[in-house]
C-alpha cells in the first residue's frame, strides 16, 4: 500500500512537467494509484494566483487528453495541487517555501521532490532543501528524483554526487533514466528469465553479436544550444543504450527485488572492457546529417541549423563494445544512434551463430522492438512449399507485447509511481552512473582530440557507409 505524501514538483510550469508530469499524475489519479490524501505542490520561479494555476493544469489536460476526461478525477485532481511561487530574487524564499511545506495539516509529511530544472541547479536545490532541514528522513521518508544528465563526464558525476551526498543517503536518491520506465523495456527481463528455452543459448556459444539500434527522423529541432554541448553519445548511449545493454546481458538476480536487479546491472556494467587507445578507429564511429529530403521536404544540414561550420558535434555515433565475463567474452555488441535517418525506430538485435548445413547465408534473429512498434519475434529459417526440395525463407514468428485494450501507460507515470512507492529498481545507482562514464569518458577525449575524424550523411537516408568500419567481420550488418 503507497503511503499518503506529499510530491513537490520543481520546474513545474516547465515544458516536462506540461507535456508528461503533470497530465501522468493525473493519470494515475484516474487509476486510482495516489493514496487518497497525497498532495501535490508544484514550485515555479513566477508568482500565479490559485484560480490561474488552476486553469494552466486544465489547459494541460485539455491539450493532452482532447478535453476527454474524467470530470470528477478532474475536481479531485484540482484539489490536490497547490502552487507555490519560489522567487529568484527572495532570500528568503527557501525559508518560505519550508514554512509552508511544513504545515501538515496541508500537506503529508513523507515528502519526494522532483527536480525538473536544469542540471547546473540540482546540486543548489539539494543544498537549501537541506539547509531548512526537510531532507532529515529521522521521522518520516525523503526523497529526491534527479533528471539526467547525471554530470557530462565521470569528474562532474563524482562532484555532484559529492555535492548531493552529503545530505542525502543513496536509498533517498531517484536519478532517472526514463527509457527504465518503457514497458517494452520492462518486458525484456520478464521475457529472459520468464522463459527456459532462452537460457541455455543465451551466452557465446550461441550468440554471434548484439546490436541496439535507436534512430530518429526528426533533427535537433529548436536543441541546438543544448545538443551541440551533449552529442548523440552522450545524450543516448552514455544512458539509455548502455541500460539496454546491461538489461539484455546482465546475469539472473537473486530475485526481481530493487536491489538484486541493481546489483546484477552494476556488475555488468563494470565488466565493459574499456577501448584500447589503438582501437578506437575500429570501434567507435561518428558523423553528422547533412542536407537531404524526408517526405519530400528538403531539410538542412546539422551545420546550417546550428550555424556553425566548425562544430564537431555528432549527431550519428555508433560503439563496438566486449563484455569481460565467462558467459560473453568475444561477443560483439553494437551500439547506434542517429538524428535524421530514415526511420524511428528503437530496438535490440540478436543474431545467432549459424551452425546448419543447409543454408550458411540465413542467420536466426531474435527482435526486441522498444517504439514505435513494442513487440518480440524470432526469425527462424523454413522451407519454401513447392518442388524446389532446397529453397528457403525467412519466417517471422512475432508475438505482440502491446494489444488491443491493453493500458497505456507512459515512462513517466511508472517512474513517478515508483518515486512515491519507494521502488529505485528502475532507477539509476551512482556505481552504474560512473561504470557508464568510465567507458564512455575516452571516446569523447579521443575524439575532441581527432577534431577531422567526423563523417556526413544525407539526411532521410540509411546509416553512412562508414559506420561499418566497427563491425568485426564480414559477415555481419546493421539491421
Amino acid at each position: 500500500m503507497i503511503e499518503n505524501s506529499t510530491l513537490v514538483l520543481f520546474g513545474a510550469r516547465g515544458n516536462l512537467s506540461r507535456v508528461k508530469l503533470v497530465p501522468g499524475l493525473f493519470h494515475l489519479d484516474e487509476s486510482g494509484q495516489l493514496p487518497a490524501k497525497m498532495k501535490i505542490l508544484s514550485v515555479g520561479r513566477q508568482s500565479i494566483s490559485p484560480e490561474d494555476w488552476q486553469a494552466e493544469i486544465k489547459g494541460m489536460l485539455d491539450n493532452k487528453f482532447n478535453k476527454n476526461y474524467d470530470k470528477e478525477t478532474f475536481r479531485r485532481f484540482i484539489k490536490r495541487n497547490i502552487y507555490h511561487a519560489n522567487l529568484p530574487d527572495d532570500p528568503d524564499a527557501f525559508k518560505k517555501f519550508a514554512a509552508r511545506l511544513n504545515d501538515d495539516k496541508i500537506f503529508p509529511p513523507n515528502f519526494s521532490f522532483f527536480l525538473s530544472v536544469r542540471p547546473s541547479d540540482f546540486a543548489l536545490i539539494v543544498d537549501r532543501l537541506a539547509g531548512e532541514g526537510l531532507l532529515d528522513d529521522k521521522i518520516s521518508w525523503r526523497r529526491v528524483l534527479i533528471e539526467k544528465p547525471f554530470g557530462t563526464d565521470l569528474k562532474s558525476a563524482n562532484e555532484l554526487q559529492k555535492s548531493i551526498s552529503k545530505h542525502l543517503k543513496e536509498k533517498q536518491i531517484y536519478r532517472i533514466d526514463h527509457y527504465l520506465g518503457k514497458s517494452a523495456l520492462q518486458n525484456i527481463l520478464t521475457t529472459r528469465f520468464a522463459n527456459s528455452i532462452l537460457e541455455p543459448i543465451w551466452n557465446k556459444e550461441y550468440i554471434d553479436h548484439i546490436q541496439i539500434t535507436n534512430h530518429e527522423i526528426l533533427g535537433v529541432g529548436d536543441r541546438t544550444v543544448f545538443y551541440d554541448a551533449t552529442g548523440a553519445l552522450r545524450d543516448m548511449i552514455q544512458s539509455h543504450l548502455l541500460q539496454m545493454v546491461a538489461l539484455i546481458m546482465m546475469e539472473r538476480p537473486k530475485s526481481l527485488s530493487p536491489e538484486d536487479i541493481r546489483d546484477q546491472k552494476i556488475k555488468l556494467l563494470k565488466s565493459i572492457k574499456s577501448i584500447k587507445n589503438d582501437n578506437f578507429n575500429n570501434s567507435t564511429y561518428r558523423a553528422q546529417y547533412g542536407e537531404g529530403n524526408i517526405d519530400g521536404e528538403k531539410v538542412a544540414s546539422y551545420l546550417n541549423e546550428l550555424g556553425n561550420v566548425n562544430s564537431i558535434t555528432e549527431t550519428y555515433a555508433a560503439v563496438k563494445l566486449f563484455i569481460d565475463n565467462p558467459r560473453w567474452n568475444g561477443v560483439p555488441v553494437y551500439l547506434r544512434t542517429a538524428k535524421r535517418l530514415n526511420i524511428n525506430e528503437t530496438n535490440i538485435s540478436i543474431r545467432f551463430k549459424n551452425t546448419n548445413s543447409i543454408n550458411k547465408d540465413n542467420y536466426n534473429w531474435l527482435e526486441f522492438n522498444i517504439q514505435p512498434k513494442e513487440s518480440t519475434y524470432f526469425e527462424i529459417t523454413t522451407k519454401t512449399p513447392g518442388l524446389n526440395q532446397d529453397e528457403t525463407r525467412i519466417t517471422k514468428l512475432e508475438g505482440q507485447n502491446r494489444i488491443t485494450g491493453d493500458e497505456t501507460i507512459d515512462a513517466y507515470e511508472t517512474l513517478m509511481l515508483d518515486l512515491i512507492s519507494g521502488n529505485q529498481s528502475r532507477f539509476l545507482h551512482i556505481d552504474e552512473v560512473k561504470a557508464q562514464w568510465e567507458f564512455i569518458d575516452p571516446i569523447i577525449d579521443y575524439w575532441s582530440k581527432n577534431k577531422d575524424n567526423i563523417d556526413q550523411y544525407i539526411s532521410g537516408g540509411k546509416d553512412p557507409m562508414g559506420s561499418k568500419v566497427i563491425f568485426e567481420n564480414e559477415t555481419q550488418f546493421w539491421r
